[in-house]
């Protein structure tokens, strides 16, 4: 039993919310094996690190293994301040930008011409949908002064840790989250004006920590406002999801979305119809609001009807409780179409055609 069989049993124990192992985060500060005894110092990102615990426990459980090792002796300390500097940087890599247009990442920015048409609701359902198809995915809250994305995953009281600049978040059913309600106070109003929203938009993208991600998510505000705009700036290789209901006079505002997003560069890749009729005892289809106002988006963008979710009061109801129903009820039948619509994002992988990828010759 030697220090380097240590050190490689600790390189099976990951930072929970940073998704590496501690050896590559440089929280294994020191290792040492004397007559059987283990020795283990062990260094976390910060103080009241809320990953402690956890780690603790996985450390002592992966050198239970280790043959030759009778005893224990783990010292859990903090990083020093020139420690959390190199770490930050680490993970911060070369690129300023992670979601450039170098990156691997897919992005889905979700977007509507007016509220209240369940955008939210949908891309909350769209991204646990992916990550229930093993995919890696981050949702961001962009809707500044609408934010609902904590509330509607059920995390409203859910707060990102910080490391040095680095901004962790919050992760739920294997989605990381961040949201500007995880900032303020609960139920505070943020009025803000365009340069703050600007910068808020691009610390999300680059102050977050999202690790390895295969779809970014976004939650655009209704309209074509000052968010959008900024986006559409920093992110012009994303793909666009116009969301409407079937109600006409929706549609055209929401068209507008679609509109915005192709100036920017963006590529609008589908519609959802939300809200499309709900099923009768009889089986019948109770139309509320109206019919045809997906299709007829879809056809004036050019682009594909991705689905047509139903009015649902099983999807209104998790909505409500932050149990979101493509989890909690996946065969009811709006939760069935979200699912769908995800199985059929997951399939239309971008192309790596003049990407530079992270490889370097040997």
């Amino acid at each position: 039993m030697s220090a380097e069989a240590i050190r490689g049993a600790l390189t099976k124990v990951y930072d929970p919310e940073l998704h590496r192992p501690i050896t590559d985060l440089g929280m294994v500060r020191a290792v040492s094996v004397t007559e059987g005894v283990a020795s283990v110092e062990l260094v976390l990102t910060i103080v009241g690190c809320p990953a402690a615990d956890r780690i603790e426990a996985d450390v002592r459980a992966a050198l239970t293994d280790v043959v030759g090792v009778d005893e224990l002796q783990l010292t859990v300390g903090v990083m020093t301040p020139a420690e959390r500097d190199e770490l930050t940087t680490r993970l911060r890599g070369s690129r300023p930008h992670p979601f450039g247009p170098d990156s691997l990442t897919r992005v889905i920015a979700v977007s509507s011409g007016k509220g209240g048409v369940g955008k939210s609701t949908v891309t909350t359902g769209l991204a646990l949908a992916l990550a229930q198809r093993g995919l890696q995915v981050g949702l961001m809250d962009a809707d500044i002064f609408g934010y609902s994305i904590p509330g509607l995953l059920g995390i409203p009281d859910a707060k990102p840790t910080r490391v040095g600049e680095l901004v962790l978040p919050p992760e739920t059913q294997g989605v990381r989250v961040i949201s500007i309600g995880m900032f303020v106070d609960e139920g505070a109003a943020v009025s803000w004006r365009g340069p703050l929203l600007h910068r808020t938009m691009q610390q999300f993208l680059t102050d977050v920590y999202w690790g390895d991600l295969d779809v970014l998510v976004i939650d655009l505000p209704p309209g074509t406002g000052d968010v959008a705009i900024s986006l559409g700036q920093l992110l012009p290789q994303a793909e666009v999801i116009v969301v409407t209901t079937p109600q006409p006079a929706a549609a055209d505002v929401a068209e507008r979305s679609g509109i915005l997003a192709r100036q920017t560069g963006q590529r609008v890749v589908g519609v959802i119809e939300n809200m499309a009729g709900l099923v009768q005892p009889d089986g019948s289809v109770l139309e509320l609001f109206g019919s045809g106002g997906g299709h007829a988006l879809a056809e004036r963008l050019g682009v594909p009807l991705l689905g047509s979710v139903p009015l649902s009061a099983d999807l209104r109801a998790g909505g409500d409780t932050g149990s979101p129903t493509v989890l909690a009820h996946p065969d009811d039948p709006a939760a069935a179409e979200l699912l769908r619509i995800a199985e059929q994002l997951a399939q239309r992988p971008e192309g790596l055609a003049g990407k530079s990828l992270p490889l370097a010759p040997r």
